[in-house]
Formats: structure tokens, sequence, C-alpha cells
């Protein structure tokens, strides 16, 4: 039988506390999966691949980042008034510390979606060599030119009308963007998956669909410039083994071309050990798609070889 448990601990911030949860195996678990969440929404949204995994041994694990699900605290899309991307990596890291010292000879994986896959580029950069392996779903690299401007643009109103203050102008010039690839639109989310009741559950859950405010995608834009940075990709371990995993049919992934690009940027950084599968016609939440059993299996087929 799998056990959830909900816990908290201390946001690198010195005032929220971070929402975590675990979905336990019976027994003692082959392997620790730590999720990393993207942008509205939260770590609940993927019960289906954690119970999945801790079905087959592995226990997994996530938190609710700053400003987001029920670390929010009712301030939904704000991580703070400065730093907010080195504070939301700080609280990822730190609950790695604290699954590792419960269970300190259990494989580590991190595995992160969309604007978690940035944090866990940033953490394989921060603190190289302290997982056995890493997923990046759904992940992907804006042009250096796009990513500046967009830091330039929400920095600016940052000044003008403070750090949480909420741009539907921004908000379209980005997120809002991957929706028109696929007009005519049903909603305002067909970009996340095929699946009509998927979408419509997510668009249903009050803990999503919020607008980030000019803050938040200040610090992810400046947290992409991070890990695009190539002295700082030089600082990964390039023993451990990275799985990218995506839809062809994602717009964050530029249709494949931005994970094909990022794969480039690890494996000249000096990553030995990379892994990419592209699923056909599949969106931004391949966790979340018609075809997700496939893409749970392929993910532990992946797992065993690498952590066995």
């Amino acid at each position: 039988m799998i056990q959830t448990i909900d816990f908290t601990y201390p946001s690198q911030d010195g005032v929220h506390t971070v929402h975590a949860r675990e979905w336990v195996p019976e027994g003692r678990p082959r392997g620790l999966v730590q999720v990393v969440h993207g942008v509205a929404e939260h770590v609940g949204r993927y019960d289906g691949l954690a119970r999945f995994l801790a079905a087959r041994g592995y226990l997994v694990c996530g938190e609710d980042h700053l400003g987001h699900g029920l670390t929010a605290g009712g301030k939904f899309g704000y991580f703070g008034p400065r730093k907010g991307w080195e504070l939301v990596s700080g609280d990822v890291r730190r609950l790695r510390e604290l699954e590792r010292e419960k269970h300190p000879k259990v494989p580590y994986v991190l595995l992160g979606h969309s604007m978690g896959s940035f944090l866990v580029r940033t953490c394989l950069i921060c603190w190289p060599g302290t997982v056995d392996a890493a997923v990046l779903s759904g992940t992907g690299q804006e042009s250096a030119a796009a990513v500046a401007s967009g830091k330039a643009l929400s920095g600016m109103l940052c000044q003008l009308r403070g750090p949480d203050y909420v741009s539907n102008a921004v908000n379209e010039l980005s997120l809002g963007a991957y929706n028109k690839v696929f007009q005519p639109n049903r909603t305002s989310s067909d970009w996340l998956s095929r699946d009509r009741e998927r979408v419509d559950a997510y668009l249903a859950d009050p803990l999503c669909t919020f607008v980030p405010t000019v803050g938040m995608f200040r610090d992810m834009m400046g947290g992409l410039q991070f890990i695009a940075n190539r002295k700082n990709l030089t600082r990964m371990d390039g023993s451990t083994p990275v799985y990218f995993l995506s839809g062809s049919q994602d717009p964050v992934g530029s249709m494949g071309k931005g994970v094909r690009k990022v794969e480039k940027m690890f494996r000249t950084a000096g990553c030995r050990d990379v892994t990419v599968k592209l699923y056909p016609g599949g969106r931004h939440e391949m966790f979340h798609e018609l075809n997700r059993q496939e893409v749970f299996q392929d993910l532990l087929d992946w797992l065993e070889s690498r952590l066995t």
C-alpha cells in the first residue's frame, strides 16, 4: 500500500513554510525521485506519476515552490522581492538534503518539468555530483536575445510597479504565446495536452492558472540566463546520467528543436550519458498526455537501467 505523507520545512527566504509531499512505497525504497514542478501548478498534480513509481518501489517526493500550491499562502506567482531564483532552487536543494538524511544510501534522482527542469539544471550546476541522475521534462532554451528582452521588460515593470505586480501583457507575450500555436483554441491551455479531460482538470484546479507576477518572470529569465552560460555548464558533473523527455509539439521546447539545443549544450559541456525521447504529437505535459502510461514506463525503464 502506498502511503502519502505531507510535511513542511522552512523556506530559504526565512519567511515562508514550504509544503512538501512524499509517496512512500512498501518496504525499503529502491530509489528516490524528487519532482520539481513548473509554473502555475503544484506537486500534487504528479500524483499519477508518483503512484506509478511508488508501486514499483520508488519513493517519490516534491515541494510546492514559493508562490505556488500550499506554500503560496494566498500570494500566487511571486517568489520574493529579490533573488527569487536562488531562493526557490535553495528550497529544492533543502528537500534533497532532508530526504538524503532519511535515506542516505538510496539512489537519488531529480525530475523537473518545464520551469522545474530549469531549476534542476540550476541544481546540476550549483551542486554537481549530489544526485545520481536527472530527468528533464518539457525543457527548452529560448534565444539569448529573447531571454534578455523578457528580463529587461519584466525588470522595468518591477521598478515601476513593484515585483508583485501582475501584467497580463507580459503573460501574453510569454506563456500566452504558446497556446496560439494550436488555434483555433478550445481553452486557454490547449498547449498543455491533447487529453481534454486533463486540460479541463488543470483549468478547474484552484491552485493553478494564476498569472505570475513580473518579479517571477524577471527571476525566471535570470535563471534561464544562468543555465545557458557556457562557463556555468562546465561545472556540471559529466558522469551524471540525464534523460530528456518531451512532446514533439511542445512549444516550450520549440517543437523539439529547443530540446535538441539543450542536449547539445549538455554534451558540449562534457555530459557523457545523455538520452533524449521525443514523443510524436505530444504537447507540453507528457505526464498528462494521452499516452502517459507509455511515458511512465519509458521513464521507469530508463531509471532501472541507470540506477541498478
